[in-house]
């Protein structure tokens, strides 16, 4: 059995840093290129593993050049890619332009490569917490169901309201959205607000903000953590790590404030390096965070 299962989206990533956002019909000449594997839920799987964790990955691989480097990718990882699906379709590629603000621009190609059926991966392979990205929409509805039956923990990462997060944020166990997810969802820009509205949906609710830190509810609580200090590089892969950590995390029965502690530093670490695969944190540069920056980072909690 895995600790965590991850399903969702496999893509090749090709980043390029640049210096600025390129102008209308300007050519840009980039200062590095990294090729790689991508995708949220493959990138949370790869993070799981790197940090201890026994990861699976479900979703969709072509077979094409593409795929099958992500694939060996997955392997050299450590993680169980007996879920992975092939066919003739293209893999998925991104174009991440990263800038020196940390911040990226992407476009993503899918060609005419088609979300999998419900029951397109049977049987599945069992795990502690199952972590969605929504963008198997169809199959991870499927897996979300059986995962109720078997005690399974789910985890929902909404980076932007499509079909798939929006069919899943109020049937997971743990919904983390972004602030982008949270303002399409709730049409609001308040993420306070925000956070009320979402946790009408899910017993337990995160926002993350990027540089501005999160904010949570749970269990009749709410609160907020303010970011690591780090010099960031590029945030491609930030989220990814979060949610693989914070889903490993739930794994380990990490109390909440370190549960947030946890995948809030594994996200942060991911922003020193370019790129998102070959920047997602090592175990021991996460515990050396943790214990750098230690527990007085936490704020407050407050009623909600």
């Amino acid at each position: 059995m895995s600790d965590v299962l991850c399903v969702g989206h496999a893509s090749w990533d090709i980043v390029m840093a640049v210096a600025h956002q390129p102008l209308a019909d300007e050519k840009l000449l980039a200062d590095a290129m990294q090729l790689c594997g991508g995708g949220p839920a493959a990138n949370a799987a790869v993070c799981v593993a790197r940090l201890g964790g026994r990861a699976a990955f479900c979703g969709y691989l072509g077979r094409d050049l593409f795929g099958e480097a992500h694939l060996r990718e997955l392997l050299d990882a450590g993680v169980d890619i007996s879920a992975v699906q092939r066919g003739c379709h293209p893999t998925p590629v991104s174009q991440i332009l990263a800038k020196p603000d940390g911040l990226r621009s992407v476009v993503n190609y899918k060609g005419d490569t088609r979300q999998l059926s419900a029951d397109a991966v049977d049987p599945l392979p069992k795990a502690q917490v199952i972590l969605f990205d929504g963008h198997e929409p169809q199959l991870s509805q499927a897996i979300c169901q059986q995962a109720k039956n078997h005690g399974s923990q789910t985890v929902l990462d909404a980076g932007s309201l499509h079909k798939g997060t929006a069919l899943l944020a109020g049937q997971v166990d743990y919904l983390v959205a972004s602030a982008r997810f949270a303002s399409q969802y709730c049409a609001t820009d308040d993420m306070q607000q925000a956070l009320r509205q979402l946790s009408g949906l899910c017993s337990h609710v995160v926002i993350t903000q990027g540089a501005a830190g999160l904010l949570w509810a749970a269990g009749g609580e709410q609160g907020r953590l303010p970011p690591f200090r780090i010099e960031a590089v590029d945030s491609t892969g930030a989220g990814d790590a979060f949610h693989g950590a914070f889903a490993l995390g739930l794994v380990r029965a990490m109390v909440w404030p370190d549960l947030l502690r946890y995948a809030s530093a594994a996200g942060a670490l991911t922003c020193t390096r370019l790129g998102a695969r070959p920047a997602l944190p090592q175990r021991a540069a996460l515990e050396q965070l943790l214990t750098e920056q230690p527990t007085n980072t936490w704020q407050y909690e407050e009623h909600a």
